[in-house]
């Protein structure tokens, strides 16, 4: 097929779904099509991509150009640590912490645990100072 003798382009030739899977997967495709049975099914199995079109009737080209989906996707294999380009790229998000102290409790030794062995003691002494500076669960 002429549309695939670029540089850009590939097929990848696989004895069965499980093993696609696990090439896709390795390497994070900017766009990934699917053209098997059930394709929906095997797309949620899908961990790394930056956007996948299900079945003969869902071309890259229509990602591209009117479905909607972002044009601006992840290349070179980002795709296993990145997403395309969104109105999330854009905004800014602030993770709220909020621990009962019996919650605290169960997992103090661990954090205190964490702390010591990446040499942060004040990070320990503020899980300490909480609880008399007797840690629960150690």
């Amino acid at each position: 097929m002429p549309a695939l003798k670029g540089r850009q382009s590939a097929i990848v030739l696989v004895d069965g779904v499980d093993e696609g899977l696990r090439v896709v997967n390795a390497y994070g495709a900017e766009h990934l099509e699917i053209q098997t049975a059930d394709a929906a099914a095997v797309a949620d199995r899908v961990r790394n991509a930056g956007a996948i079109f299900i079945g003969p009737w869902a071309p890259v080209s229509l990602g591209d150009y009117a479905a909607g989906s972002n044009h601006v996707l992840p290349t070179g294999g980002c795709a296993c640590h990145s997403s395309g380009l969104s109105v999330q790229s854009f905004l800014r998000g602030i993770h709220i912490v909020d621990y009962t102290q019996d919650a605290l409790a169960e997992v103090a030794h661990h954090v205190v645990t964490l702390a010591e062995a990446e040499d942060l003691p004040a990070h320990g002494a503020a899980i300490k100072a909480r609880f008399g500076w007797k840690v629960p669960g150690k």
